[in-house]
């Protein structure tokens, strides 16, 4: 649904029936470049960016930059996520959009908005992210799941998408919207194992709740 403000803006929410997860050469040997994350931070995000896919069903594609050199193969907990996932691996192409493959594969989803993270928020998310926008694609970056050699780098390259009109946001805002409601399916049911393990404060929260509803007791002087 769109939603114009008075300001002119229009606010378009993410759309589970109308959108597909890229994961763009999340490579263990590209993964080497980030620094703008701590490397088990940054493990956890590009995991809970494939898994983003799983959770709602999504049309996921896969994709990797000359695997077989130091850029390295994916995860290998990325390949069992998604074991029939269309997976394209580029011999050259920096853009993965410059690659034909990987250009009819999207085109195949037959979805119009996309949510997409890379290993290099300034090459591999930022180009692609340019691309896809051109072609007229509504397009959501994962910026918790898109590194750089330095925040200062990964600071650019989103402002550079931003003015281009790419919406760059975190994982929870990703979720949150495909979710809308905790009544919803996939709800609170299969949300809370999701964020426990890929975002351990909320997780924390609800494993707190659910401790005190089943055996918590009010201290003296404590009140809500």
């Amino acid at each position: 649904m769109i939603c114009p403000t008075a300001q002119g803006y229009t606010f378009e929410r993410i759309n589970k029936d109308d959108v597909m997860l890229l994961v763009v050469d999340h490579q263990i040997g590209l993964f080497q470049l980030v620094h703008d994350f701590g490397s088990d931070e940054f493990r956890n995000n590009i995991l809970a960016h494939a898994a983003i896919g799983k959770v709602f069903n999504l049309p996921t594609i896969l994709t990797t930059s000359a695997e077989t050199g130091p850029n390295g193969p994916l995860p290998k907990e990325i390949i069992a996520m998604h074991p029939n996932a269309p997976w394209i691996k580029r011999n050259g192409e920096v853009d993965a959009w410059d690659n034909a493959e990987f250009r009819k594969a999207v085109k195949a989803t037959g979805k119009k908005q996309v949510i997409l993270a890379g290993i290099t928020t300034d090459v591999c998310t930022a180009f692609l992210a340019l691309s896809l926008l051109q072609e007229g694609y509504t397009v959501y970056a994962n910026h918790d799941a898109s590194g750089a050699l330095n925040q200062k780098i990964a600071d650019a390259a989103n402002d550079r998408m931003r003015a281009a009109g790419v919406h760059v946001v975190s994982m929870f805002t990703v979720v949150c919207d495909l979710m809308r409601d905790w009544r919803n399916t996939p709800g609170a049911e299969e949300l809370l194992p999701f964020f426990d393990r890929y975002l351990a404060t909320y997780g924390y929260l609800a494993r707190g709740h659910a401790a005190a509803v089943d055996r918590g007791t009010i201290l003296p002087g404590e009140s809500e």
